[in-house]
């Protein structure tokens, strides 16, 4: 889910936070809760090439008073209701392995357990969501290139482990997605490849804003790709046109 107010690390941690004391107040300090990071939320804490993200999805162990202290946290601040949201769980990169493969990241008021998913993880799921449209493809890109400078560059063999980790083999990664990640592997400037990856989303997110607002039925996510490589393809030959 996404919206317009975007997240950095410093709101995020603060909305946590407040989120946690309001779920202490609501539930007690003997049952805790387990929150697990995704996606968007989970490069911005353990990366620094993303300073924003507009996506919370998580996953979320806890009582019922969780969904109220989230609604409270929301109207305190200024969120829409489910700023903080399970909606991931019924896209096609979600597993329950999700939870076995996280790891800690900070518990506040002695009850909120905050966990993210490590850097192949999010990898593999990046490559079985592979949308051209968000920033899974250049998301890749930034977290190999930030292993790399940190000097503990992350290996085919780790993303093959944590892909059959998660899903059990690569049958839901598509051949274009593989082809994607062996050229990636095997690029010697990936700054710059991040670079051209993330304006070629930028602009393949306008294309489908533009194609939505022209008629918001055209678009699904079964037609999705087709759709767009229909506009690049009518757009590169209305420029050659010009």
């Amino acid at each position: 889910m996404s919206y317009d107010k975007p997240f950095n690390k410093e709101n995020l941690d603060y909305y946590l936070k407040e989120l946690a004391k309001d779920f202490r107040k609501r539930n007690g300090k003997l049952t805790p809760a387990e929150i697990v990071l995704v996606g968007g939320a989970s490069i911005l804490i353990n990366y620094g090439f993303r300073e924003m993200t507009y996506d919370m999805d998580a996953v979320i162990r806890a009582s019922s008073a969780m969904k109220e202290a989230i609604n409270y946290v929301g109207d305190q601040f200024g969120l829409p209701n489910g700023w903080l949201n399970t909606d991931f769980i019924n896209t096609k990169s979600y597993t329950p392995k999700l939870m076995q493969y996280s790891k800690p990241y900070r518990t506040y008021s002695n009850v909120l357990n905050i966990r993210t998913i490590s850097g192949e993880y999010l990898i593999a799921m990046k490559l079985v969501s592979g949308r051209q449209f968000k920033n899974d493809l250049s998301d890749i890109i930034g977290i190999l290139h930030a292993h790399l400078a940190a000097g503990h560059p992350l290996s085919q063999e780790q993303i093959n482990q944590a892909v059959n980790d998660l899903y059990g083999s690569w049958v839901d990664i598509t051949s274009d997605t593989k082809t994607f990640l062996d050229a990636v592997m095997n690029t010697p400037d990936l700054e710059k490849l991040y670079k051209q990856y993330l304006e070629e989303e930028t602009t393949n997110r306008d294309i489908l804003i533009e194609i939505q607002k022209a008629g918001p039925k055209i678009v699904n996510k079964d037609n999705i790709d087709e759709v767009l490589r229909a506009a690049k393809l009518k757009k590169q030959s209305n420029d050659l046109e010009r």
